[in-house]
């Protein structure tokens, strides 16, 4: 999936343009090491795709890379991080 990361000084969002429709994981930027997942959603005819643990995935993958940590808001996103406990170096709950 190619997943497309927009940026401005206090936001951030990933995003995937699906057949059905966009998907996103949208970010508030608290600090230079902090962010807050505040909201994941996809489309619902593409649901149960693998979507949004793509979005997720590459959210820690950037966070990983660069030295921040991800304050889990989003319901999506905190119960993503239950589930992959290898994901908990990224995460600051």
């Amino acid at each position: 999936m190619d997943i497309r990361r927009e940026v401005t000084d206090t936001k951030g969002r990933y995003v995937i343009d699906l057949p059905e429709g966009e998907a996103e994981l949208t970010y508030s930027i608290l600090s230079p090491h902090s962010i807050i997942a505040d909201h994941t959603g996809v489309p619902k005819a593409a649901e149960g795709g693998g979507v949004g643990k793509a979005l997720v995935e590459r959210l820690v993958e950037d966070a990983r890379a660069e030295g921040v940590k991800i304050v889990p808001l989003c319901p999506y996103v905190n119960a993503m991080r239950r589930r992959h406990p290898e994901w908990a170096d990224v995460f600051n709950t």
